[in-house]
């Protein structure tokens, strides 16, 4: 029997047709996944996860320095996470599995429309949209930010959490020095919640340029704050 959809559900299904936007059933389903294996594997510690706000859009700007910090936001934090990934992690077998747990192929080299349409979708539909802020794998510092967060805040209105991952590569595992030792502490800290823009509403060049600087201003304290609290 086909089943008619609640009120409200059919326009969402509709935007979510028009923007090609993940769904949220998937970005669940990869948040129990994540769950399973970050606290399987590792032995995470979550700070301030109630900083999240529980419901509406929200952008998580996580710091990066290995490749299990994605991941590791995604099984702690207590909303599911529809990521932006770079394009070349989406291959072979991982390409169905990462599109089907809810996360967002972006091509890093050039301006992705595609991706852009599809990251905002999911703020329209009051989802959490995780974002690297400097582009890719490094110190994990804040200290070169792209302009891609300012934008995706600004345009949205949508509030950014800052998160700070530690510990993901103090040490390497004996069995995978790839990975962090097994059954290892990871620091997963969550910051308070802020609003990008100027309320001015203006997305202009110089707008988002000055929304830049004061995104990394914040981060990079709340990454400071949290070494010390932690101790890392």
């Amino acid at each position: 029997m086909c089943r008619h959809p609640r009120r409200g559900e059919a326009g969402r299904e509709v935007t979510r047709a028009t923007t090609g936007s993940p769904s949220p059933r998937g970005a669940a389903v990869g948040r129990g996944i994540g769950i399973g294996l970050m606290y399987g594997l590792w032995k995470p510690r979550v700070l301030g996860a109630w900083r999240v706000p529980a419901s509406g859009p929200v952008i998580l700007a996580v710091n990066h320095s290995h490749n299990i910090d994605g991941p590791m936001l995604m099984g702690t934090a207590p909303r599911p996470v529809h990521f932006l990934i770079k394009k070349e992690a989406f291959v072979g077998p991982l390409d169905p599995f990462l599109r089907g747990i809810g996360q967002l192929k972006v091509d890093r080299t050039t301006a992705d429309r595609t991706a852009i349409t599809r990251a905002l979708g999911v703020l329209e539909e009051g989802g959490a949209l995780g974002i690297f802020p400097e582009g890719t794998r490094g110190e994990g510092d804040f200290a070169s930010l792209r302009a891609g967060l300012a934008y995706f805040a600004v345009r949205s209105g949508a509030p950014i959490v800052p998160v700070a991952v530690l510990g993901s590569t103090e040490r390497r595992g004996r069995l995978i020095s790839a990975l962090p030792p097994l059954r290892s502490r990871v620091d997963v800290v969550f910051g308070e919640a802020f609003a990008a823009g100027d309320r001015s509403g203006r997305r202009t060049r110089k707008a988002l340029d000055e929304a830049t600087v004061r995104i990394q201003a914040r981060l990079t304290a709340h990454l400071d704050e949290a070494r010390r609290f932690t101790g890392r």
